[in-house]
């Protein structure tokens, strides 16, 4: 079973989303723990999108598309904003952490979040769209019972 939506980019629409992909899978079987995993790393990815891809102030379309697949949730995201800087995600690497608490960064966690939660990650410019592509792994498989 897949899910697709489409949806304006920005924060509160990314909650709406995020919300509204919750149900679908809830409905699907998907377990409260899946369910926390894949929320958190689309929520990065979407959040990403609205704040890079297009800019403050800037509505563009984004596209999603999830599908439960044996041991995990594969989700495409499409848009039509900015393209990634060298057309390649970023690396994803931990925050440098060894400073004082009031030195730490507010961000920078996202694609390492993202790289290290998730299997399968790719992206691609096609015709003037960003692709990402990644699997969200499941500890059960959908529908089957907790216990």
């Amino acid at each position: 079973m897949s899910i697709r939506f489409a949806f304006v980019s920005g924060e509160s629409e990314v909650r709406q989303a995020l919300r509204h992909l919750r149900q679908e899978l809830d409905q699907m079987g998907i377990g409260d723990e899946d369910l926390g995993l894949a929320e958190l790393v689309l929520g990065e990815v979407l959040n990403n999108v609205v704040e890079h891809a297009y800019g403050e102030g800037k509505d563009g379309r984004i596209r999603l598309t999830c599908r439960a697949s044996g041991d995990a949730l594969a989700f495409c995201v499409c848009d039509t904003g900015r393209p990634l800087p060298g057309l390649v995600p970023p690396p994803g690497l931990p925050p440098d952490l060894d400073c004082a608490r009031e030195d730490l960064p507010e961000g920078g966690f996202g694609w390492f979040l993202v790289r290290s939660l998730t299997s399968g990650l790719t992206y691609a410019r096609r015709l003037g769209c960003n692709v990402r592509r990644f699997r969200v792994p499941l500890s059960r498989p959908p529908g089957r019972a907790e216990g």
